[in-house]
């Protein structure tokens, strides 16, 4: 897919508001004090429907999220995060960081990478990168944002009495319950030109109910229709709450980012409305874009083995069959619309269970038509020469299946450490076409040199019949550009092989340095 389905929705507001239920046993004067917080929020009223102490289990549902639908190569920068208020003293980007990093411990789909304060850091990053051609670094997207509300006791009550007997005797009791809000909003940037990626946004906030002398507490996180409560222990306060509120606003961040079934995440019922109006305004973004969607469905259900045509967002009969086949699969009826009901029941399926259906549609589309048992011819060529070459000389190069099929290319590099550099996060589509062979770089932004050191280098593409990356081993899977820790190209290429079967084509490229 390209990087422009990649962001798709509309911003869900995510004031503080409603009626707010607790657990446990709550007192008078905690009571009273929701009541007057309540009268001072505005916004969508629902009450909290799961009570939970952090978002680790949803964290790492993203992280299987990211892996059945082939999130792959999402590079973002991050910025620092700054409070607004000065009055929340916390590391909340490091915060975000580690949610990033607990999130994509299995899939690896997110390089995140920390840098600057202001928007002249971000360009003088960017540009420095590119002279230097450090692309492997450059991120698609940029996170901004700030801890942007702090109301301190936007509700209060206090009930107190004391008695005194002179200096013989005396006695105090005192019972207080306040009410602090704290927001934190998160935008999503494109790096090519620093604009707001439409619709990838979080305005999340916490309301933290305190106590006493405020060493007991309750927080309630708040989004538009989908809204958490949970009990922060004694030696917990504000600290917790925004970690708790930064791993929510990631996990709703990321889902709109990359298209993926947050909610399911966050044990929300895809059919209450909020969720339908989040897949609506999805739906209706990317149909806008016929390509878009097309592409969308392309890609999705090449994971799934059901569909082998191109990536290319045109219609084509194998994806009107995959269409037909998936609709029969989840109950809706069989046509080859692309429609809001096919979209909808694509995201809300439980993939896991289709995939005895996946594989019955399979086998009867390979029936129909066999695949050709000899192996995909590939040829790769530089465009240039086939001699040596200078030392940092930029290296072009044309990849050509013999059929269509899906390439794969990896470099082993002067310090024998491999890494994919096809496709990746400028390109996503690994389908090339036989008619039209494969540039790289091309117009990607990045390059291919000849060592500095003159040492010699090896460039491997394997090319497949069907989509192969996704179902790679874990221990072969990296970001792109990025060491596949302890991996040679003939163990890439065994595996892939081993995937793909008697099919597959390779091609090998030396870097030979004068």
């Amino acid at each position: 897919m390209e990087r422009k389905g990649e962001g798709v929705g509309r911003a869900v507001v995510a004031t503080l508001a409603g009626a707010f239920v607790l657990g446990g046993c709550a007192s008078t004067v905690n009571e009273e004090a929701l009541k007057a917080t309540d009268e001072v929020k505005v916004g969508p009223q629902a009450a909290p429907f799961r009570t939970i102490t952090n978002f680790s289990h949803a964290l790492r549902c993203m992280d299987n999220h990211m892996i059945t639908f082939g999130v792959r190569d999402v590079s973002v920068l991050v910025e620092e995060l700054t409070d607004q208020t000065k009055k929340v003293s916390a590391g909340t980007r490091d915060m975000l960081i580690s949610a990033v990093s607990e999130m994509t411990k299995r899939s690896r789909s997110i390089k995140l990478v920390a840098y600057g304060q202001d928007s002249n850091n971000v360009i003088g990053f960017l540009q420095q990168a590119e002279r230097k051609s450090a692309y492997s670094l450059i991120p698609q997207f940029d996170i901004k944002g700030s801890i942007s509300q702090f109301d301190e006791s936007v509700a209060k009550k206090d009930a107190s009495f004391g008695v005194s007997l002179g200096e013989i005797f005396s006695y105090g009791r005192a019972n207080t319950g306040a009410a602090t809000i704290l927001g934190v909003d998160l935008t999503v940037l494109d790096t090519e030109d620093l604009s707001v990626v439409p619709g990838v946004t979080s305005r999340n906030g916490v309301v933290i109910f305190k106590q006493g002398k405020g060493v007991d507490s309750d927080a309630q996180y708040r989004k538009f229709g989908i809204n958490f409560s949970t009990a922060l222990a004694k030696s917990e306060g504000n600290g917790q709450a925004l970690r708790n509120l930064i791993e929510l606003s990631v996990i709703e961040l990321f889902g709109k980012l990359t298209n993926l079934p947050y909610w399911g995440c966050l044990g929300a019922d895809p059919n209450t409305e909020a969720v339908k109006t989040e897949v609506s305004d999805w739906y209706y973004t990317m149909s806008g874009d016929v390509e878009q969607m097309i592409g969308y469905f392309q890609y999705q259900f090449s994971l799934r083995g059901i569909y082998s045509g191109p990536v290319d967002g045109k219609s084509n009969p194998q994806l009107a069959e995959a269409i037909e086949k998936f609709r029969g699969a989840v109950g809706l009826p069989v046509n080859a619309k692309i429609d809001l009901d096919l979209f909808s029941s694509y995201l809300n399926a439980d993939h896991a269970r289709l995939q005895a259906s996946y594989a019955a549609i399979k086998t009867a589309a390979k029936a129909a038509d066999p695949e050709p048992r000899e192996p995909i011819a590939l040829a790769i060529a530089s465009d240039k020469h086939a001699g040596k070459f200078r030392r940092g000389e930029v290296i072009g190069l044309s990849v050509k299946p013999s059929r269509d099929a899906y390439v794969y290319c990896y470099m082993r590099d002067e310090k024998n450490k491999v890494q994919r550099f096809f496709p990746n996060r400028f390109s996503r589509d690994a389908m090339v076409s036989a008619k039209e062979p494969l540039k790289l770089p091309g117009d990607m932004r990045f390059q291919i040199t000849a060592s500095e050191k003159g040492k010699g280098e090896t460039i491997m593409c394997l090319a497949t019949p069907n989509e192969t990356l996704n179902a790679l081993p874990e221990t072969l899977k990296a970001p792109d550009f990025e060491p596949v820790d302890n991996a040679s190209l003939d163990q890439i290429k065994a595996a892939f092989g081993n995937l793909a079967g008697n099919g597959m084509g390779s091609a090998q490229f030396k870097i030979e340095v004068q």
